[in-house]
């Protein structure tokens, strides 16, 4: 099991159940405001902490997998700065395509204000928008949800930590499948390795 925690929050279990009932391909965009992290922070090191794609920006490539249902058929990504001292892979765009014909770009960026929200999700189809504010609220535009709001961000950590150990408890298959992970996992260290 990985902690991809994001695809348990009951927002995006709510935005799954509606992006489902669309049979057309979809875009998404998903906006990251990472933060900086210092240069010589140990999560910045791939040896130690293996750099931000893999450490974090995974996360939104395995939700993205997650709302699609479908492999990743390509994958690409761009970077931005790397001269003195800054670290290229904290500034990064990253392009999927999907077998079932959705696209996805994740822009996970270090360089925001911390005015600004950490995550936004927005998802195009079928003649609608569906939006993902920050893991608490979810609205839709011309689509059969207006808007739902939680009192506090709710990113799914517990309920993936609780999905995994009732899996185990009841001796039933893991939470995300082995092959989803494994796809994730390859993915995520590739774009790491093209991001330099």
């Amino acid at each position: 099991m990985v902690g991809f925690n994001r695809r348990f929050s009951p927002l995006v279990q709510r935005m799954k159940q509606l992006v489902d009932a669309v049979r057309v391909p979809k875009a998404f965009i998903y906006t990251v405001n990472a933060g900086a992290i210092p240069a010589d922070h140990w999560t910045q090191d791939m040896e130690a902490g293996g750099g931000r794609i893999i450490g974090e920006a995974c996360h939104f490539v395995d939700l993205l997998r997650y709302l699609t249902g479908a492999k990743v058929a390509d994958a690409s990504i761009r970077t931005i700065g790397g001269v003195d001292g800054d670290v290229k892979s904290d500034k990064a765009v990253i392009n999927l395509s999907f077998e079932d014909g959705s696209i996805g770009t994740i822009h996970y960026l270090a360089n925001g204000g911390k005015a600004f929200a950490k995550e936004r999700l927005e998802v195009f189809a079928n003649d609608g928008v569906l939006q993902l504010d920050n893991y608490r609220s979810l609205q839709g535009f011309d689509w059969p949800l207006k808007r739902v709001k939680l009192w506090k961000q709710n990113k799914g950590q517990d309920a993936c930590a609780s999905a995994f150990l009732g899996a185990i408890r009841e001796g039933k298959p893991a939470p995300i499948p082995f092959e989803e992970l494994i796809e994730v996992a390859r993915l995520s260290v590739e774009l790491a390795l093209q991001a330099g």
